[in-house]
């Protein structure tokens, strides 16, 4: 009877502890290998009117470092992480509060395991979408690398029986490590229905952030996909971001013919003086 008071008692303060959302892998138009058409600052304003209070913006191979966004983030009571969605020896890792010297660094899960050790619990790492079968999943490597990673993410895109992500919660149940759910947004929609919530510390600061996040003092909201949501994510995945990626290259392609055209107008100009 002692026991289950004390459950009670738990359960009503948690009930009316107060708790924050955090959503930490998100992509925008600032990615280098990614079509996204979203700035951070509208990333920021619909972050404000759901209610997020930290966030981590996870460009692919590059770290979001622009001040005026932190600043900004700031302002609106957010707190920005700076991170990256790092591509290791064929499989995607988040890696929390980097700098972009330290991404740079980072060629395989050795550097990784390096990194770790100068940096403690400084810094989190996320295994995202562990067990799907798009390019950049860790797959079953998991296991092997396990001792890289601080979380493994609850990824959003789910329904019914399909949900890769039962694996990763065995994975997660073995090795003792919390689960991560995120958006991974590429559509400003998509952000706002899959995020993870922590209790409302004294000071929100990253190291409590990721201290919350290790004890496992968290809730996760991942809802499945609806039909309309499958159709929309297949479109996008497989028809439109590749056409946008497309059309981001050849306007990158063209950029670059007409800077090399100037400079060798340039470099004419200078022969004949």
């Amino acid at each position: 009877m002692k026991f289950a008071a004390r459950l009670t008692d738990m359960s009503a303060v948690a009930a009316h502890e107060d708790w924050i959302k955090v959503d930490l892998h998100i992509h925008t138009l600032d990615d280098p290998k990614d079509a996204v058409d979203y700035s951070a600052h509208q990333l920021l304003e619909r972050a404000r009117s759901l209610g997020f209070r930290v966030l981590a913006i996870t460009l692919h191979d590059a770290v979001f470092d622009r001040p005026e966004v932190f600043a900004d983030a700031t302002a609106m009571g957010i707190l920005l992480i700076p991170a990256a969605e790092v591509r290791l020896c064929g499989a995607d890792v988040i890696v929390l509060n980097v700098s972009a010297e330290e991404v740079a660094g980072l060629k395989n899960f050795h550097d990784l395991r390096q990194l770790r050790t100068r940096r403690g619990a400084s810094i989190f790492t996320i295994a995202p979408h562990p067990f799907y079968i798009f390019g950049g999943s860790i797959g079953l490597r998991l296991l092997e690398e396990i001792d890289c990673f601080d979380a493994i993410e609850i990824c959003h895109f789910h329904m019914g029986l399909f949900n890769p992500n039962r694996r990763a919660k065995k994975v997660a149940l073995r090795f003792g490590k919390p689960l991560i759910a995120t958006s991974d947004a590429h559509r400003l929609h998509a952000f706002g229905r899959h995020y993870t919530s922590i209790p409302r510390a004294s000071a929100l600061t990253v190291e409590n952030v990721f201290s919350a996040l290790r004890i496992g003092r968290i809730r996760l909201t991942s809802p499945p996909c609806s039909f309309a949501d499958l159709v929309s994510a297949i479109y996008f995945v497989f028809l439109a971001h590749p056409f946008r990626r497309r059309q981001r290259h050849r306007a990158g392609g063209a950029r670059s013919a007409a800077s090399r055209r100037l400079c060798s107008a340039g470099f004419v100009d200078e022969l004949k003086r």
